[in-house]
């Protein structure tokens, strides 16, 4: 059995374990599917820039789609929408396996049923990749990330050469079944796991507000805009090689389906090598160092292979090719985990892959557009210069260390026992907080005010204003606004124990007696007349009970915001 620090620890997980089987079989359809379906294109049209379009067909539903699966996959049943998901990939498959065998597909119906298996690509994704961090301690995050990623490329490095035999014996029509079928086991594996999901203490939010919400969080994060913006650049270039490749194989080397077949298996064995070296290398080195030569490395092999024509030369250049990209891709994603709190992972999760899938989606129209207008290997050559750039970049915007701040909830807020009937939906509420700061301490104060800004911002805080009292200049406020009593509880359940540090350099600037004053108001003119009317005193008087219409009320103390 492996070791709990070693690469395979979570393997001692039964449902990681069984979900990591299942995804391997899922893989290798997936893989046969890409084989066929590239080979496909090549044989219905001469056009390098449509065969391009396959890859950009796959990874464009998932920019476009990927948000709002990250926001359903924080907000309702992960396992269901993977089911759900997993059950819609099959019938698109089945489909496209049936009009393959009636010889009905045209390049624009191959193009249309390539995309509705990346939309349930899309829909999949993130709920998997969020539900990662569920099964697996965090320490053990990195290693289950870079597990998946060495289970998908060890079936790259079986999958296409095997894929090129089934296409050259079968038809791709044979591939798309055989795909088809691969979807089973992970249907099966998701219907018998029975996660334990944590309750549900308020209303869940609407589909608009959760995506505004994840995306609000993402752009106060200035961690993760470093990471959105290192993955597309490496997708909007690494992508050339994929998209290419089935060209490359015809064109420059002068193979079929097989040579293609062989070709994605030298980068899928590069894969697995950088999968297993990935955590030696991440003790010896910063993880920018890691990225950036993973950038370059990129680059050198993509060069080396507009230059080969020869099966050997081309696929011994496709083995770093293929250590470079797992080496990246898992770094930046195990970077976005554990830069972000439980309940907007799913939705950073999909904002990355909205990027980098964004710029492969966006790197498969342009090299395949280069490949047209001046080769294919001037279009390799242009995107190994794209990749230099992105290495360059790396000097200003480096790839900060995994990050080490504690994101479980802080849990300090207690809900205040209001002698007003609140509903959840009762609102707009203004919160203020007033603060007694001495002259000398107003430089730290501001700076602490700062973070405070970002932080309540982040969290669901709009209008959100620093006020300083012109008669009494030592007493300042802070001020914000949310739309609904829910979004109030909302926002401080979303604080985080690293969030802490921020409010106690507050509570050590204060000067005043006691804690800072926190006034919370409704502004009373947008709500019912029927609405927030006093309590009567029986109701007042029944600690736990409940508030009409608002659920259970936990009693308990003020607490300072």
């Amino acid at each position: 059995m492996p070791d709990r620090d070693s690469p395979l620890a979570p393997f001692r997980l039964p449902t990681y374990r069984n979900l990591w089987m299942a995804s391997i079989v899922s893989n290798f359809g997936g893989l046969v599917q890409a084989v066929g379906a590239g080979w496909m294109m090549t044989e219905l049209t001469h056009s390098a820039g449509m065969v391009a379009l396959v890859q950009a067909s796959t990874t464009l539903p998932i920019m476009l789609f990927s948000l709002p699966s990250g926001a359903l996959a924080d907000s309702l049943n992960r396992r269901r929408l993977m089911l759900t998901a997993q059950l819609f990939m099959l019938t698109a498959s089945a489909a496209l396996a049936l009009a393959a065998f009636a010889d009905l597909l045209t390049p624009w119906l191959l193009l249309t049923f390539t995309f509705l298996i990346g939309a349930g690509v899309a829909l999949h994704n993130p709920s998997w990749q969020a539900s990662v961090g569920d099964i697996v301690p965090r320490k053990d995050l990195p290693s289950a990330v870079a597990l998946n990623s060495m289970g998908f490329n060890l079936m790259r490095s079986v999958g296409p050469a095997l894929g090129g035999i089934i296409v050259a014996a079968g038809g791709a029509a044979a591939a798309f079944a055989i795909n088809a079928a691969s979807y089973l086991p992970l249907v099966l594996t998701l219907f018998l796991w029975r996660p334990d999901y944590a309750p549900r203490r308020l209303p869940r939010e609407t589909l608009g507000s959760a995506v505004a919400a994840g995306l609000r969080y993402v752009s106060m994060s200035p961690i993760l805009l470093k990471v959105l913006f290192r993955g597309f650049l490496f997708g909007l270039a690494a992508v050339s090689l994929l998209a290419l490749l089935p060209v490359v194989a015809r064109d420059l080397v002068g193979g079929g389906a097989f040579t293609y077949g062989v070709l994605l298996g030298c980068f899928g064995v590069g894969a697995i090598g950088g999968a297993f070296a990935g955590a030696r290398l991440r003790e010896r080195f910063q993880n920018e160092t890691i990225v950036r030569a993973g950038f370059v490395i990129f680059a050198l092999a993509l060069t080396g292979l507009g230059l080969s024509r020869t099966l050997w030369l081309s696929g011994l250049m496709l083995l770093p090719a293929g250590a470079a990209w797992v080496l990246a891709l898992s770094l930046f994603n195990v970077s976005v985990q554990l830069a972000t709190p439980r309940w907007v992972v799913g939705r950073a999760l999909a904002l990355y892959q909205t990027a980098t899938f964004g710029g492969m989606a966006a790197g498969s129209f342009l090299w395949g557009q280069a490949a047209e207008a001046g080769g294919v290997d001037g279009a390799l050559f242009g995107a190994a210069g794209v990749l230099v750039v992105g290495a360059l970049v790396g000097l200003r915007m480096p790839l900060p260390a995994f990050g080490m701040q504690n994101l479980d909830p802080l849990g300090r807020f207690v809900e205040p026992s209001l002698p007003v009937d609140l509903r959840m939906r009762s609102g707009p509420i203004m919160v203020t907080v007033e603060y007694d700061v001495v002259p000398e301490n107003v430089d730290a104060f501001l700076a602490a005010m700062a973070d405070r800004r970002r932080i309540r911002i982040r969290d669901g805080a709009r209008q959100w204003v620093l006020l300083r009292d012109l008669e009494r200049p030592g007493i300042w406020a802070e001020s914000y606004h949310v739309a609904t009593w829910a979004e109030y509880l909302r926002h401080h359940e979303r604080r985080t124990k690293a969030d802490a540090e921020v409010t106690d350099r507050l509570l050590a600037l204060h000067a005043g007696p006691g804690k800072p004053r926190v006034r919370r108001m409704i502004e009373r003119q947008t709500v019912p007349l029927h609405d927030d009317l006093p309590l009567k005193p029986e109701d007042l008087t029944c600690a736990g009970g409940y508030a009409r219409g608002r659920g259970p009320r936990t009693p308990g103390i003020f607490r300072p915001e």
